[in-house]
């Protein structure tokens, strides 16, 4: 069996090194690539089509594959098709194309396969702001497909972090053997700043588990509660099964309870067992902070000028922005919480990281709530009177 995980640099041939003048769709496609990514199945739909068009113009030149699908739900399962096929694969989407793929996140949760879909938010819901930038998908990417499993999803703020956190997901993929996903949204997607990629041998790529024992004693799944088990190549010569049933370790359907049991622990432990080596935060003044503002993607580019001022004005507030978001970092919160008098939690939504903040407090200190319907962020005003009203 391969020792797991296995780090390697990045193929040299599919990477753009160098400084960019690049938008966050564009970084991406080249993180992607940069990480070994080799299929794409997508359909265009905004303000996500720019990811997809790069990496169709980019595909000629890695030996990568790019399949425009007549939909939404052909192309997420397209890509779980070509996991199986030995290939690491990525789509993206926005508000309703991330709706119809919902059916199949639970999918590929079941059969563990390890793949990272990109969600560039909009306003929604339905149509809603095809155009105009919004944070309504939190909730939905943890809790959007039926039953109980465990998912990764990261949310960047810049084109810089749309790289590296491309890499990072896919990284998290294949050890985990979970889809990952990365919750970016219109602003950062259509924002053009400088993208750093280093050289090839700089960026350290996690290879797939593969299998090397005995074809006959091959075992698809391992319920060890750890990572996900090692993997073959469809058409290899291995005999296995692979369904969105509750089954074995062979794959094959075993519809008990007991079963069941196994299946499901193993899918919520390997994840939460390793909550602490998966979630990454960035910290801020938070040794002497009475008042402490959690923001993710665009938004804490706006909540850190809140901040600054609000120390100018000689409060001591501090940052926790979220880089992970699922797994949540209740444990940072609870922490938090049991010393200062607030927590400012600014959204582009109407509540819902917030929900798990509160939960996370227990009741602790204050939890304000400085929601935003979408359509275009926040004024640092907004953000700057909850922390006064916090401070009270």
């Amino acid at each position: 069996m391969a020792e797991f995980p296995k780090i390697v640099s990045a193929d040299p041939k599919g990477v753009l090194t160098g400084r960019h003048f690049m938008d966050g769709d564009h970084a991406l496609a080249e993180g992607a690539l940069a990480a070994g990514c080799r299929f794409f199945a997508g359909y265009p739909i905004t303000p996500s089509t720019e990811t997809a068009e790069r990496f169709a113009e980019r595909c000629p030149e890695v030996g990568g594959l790019f399949i425009q699908m007549e939909d939404e739900i052909a192309s997420i399962t397209a890509n779980v098709g070509a996991v199986w096929g030995g290939k690491k694969v990525m789509t993206v989407t926005s508000g309703p194309g991330f709706s119809l793929m919902m059916e199949t996140f639970g999918l590929a949760a079941m059969m563990e396969v390890p793949m990272v879909i990109a969600d560039v938010q909009r306003g929604g819901p339905s149509t809603g702001l095809p155009t105009l930038t919004a944070q309504q998908d939190m909730m939905q990417v943890r809790w959007g497909s039926h039953g109980d499993y465990r998912i990764i999803a990261l949310v960047p703020d810049s084109p810089q972090e749309c790289f590296d956190l491309a890499v990072e997901a896919f990284n998290l993929s294949e050890i985990y053997r979970v889809p990952v996903f990365i919750m970016t949204d219109e602003t950062v997607g259509h924002m053009h700043e400088k993208v750093v990629i280093p050289p090839a041998e700089e960026i350290k790529v996690v290879e797939r588990n593969w299998y090397t024992g005995p074809k006959e004693e091959y075992r698809p799944y391992k319920f060890d509660g750890k990572h996900g088990a090692p993997m073959v190549k469809a058409g290899d010569g291995y005999r296995f099964h692979s369904t969105g049933l509750t089954h074995d370790e062979r794959g094959y359907p075993a519809l008990t309870a007991e079963d069941n049991k196994k299946l499901l622990t193993h899918l919520i432990q390997k994840i939460d067992n390793n909550a602490d080596k998966i979630i990454r935060v960035e910290e801020s003044g938070l040794e002497d902070a009475d008042i402490v503002v959690v923001s993710y993607g665009i938004t804490s580019r706006i909540a850190i000028r809140a901040v600054q001022v609000a120390r100018e004005q000689g409060l001591k507030v501090g940052f926790l922005r979220l880089i992970t978001v699922w797994p949540f970092c209740e444990n940072k919160i609870r922490e938090l919480a049991g010393r200062v008098k607030a927590i400012v939690v600014p959204e582009l939504n109407y509540g819902q990281i917030v929900l798990e903040v509160e939960r996370a407090a227990a009741g602790k200190c204050k939890v304000i709530s400085v929601n935003s319907c979408g359509g275009a962020v926040h004024d640092p005003e907004e953000i700057l009177t909850a922390i006064m009203e916090g401070a009270k």
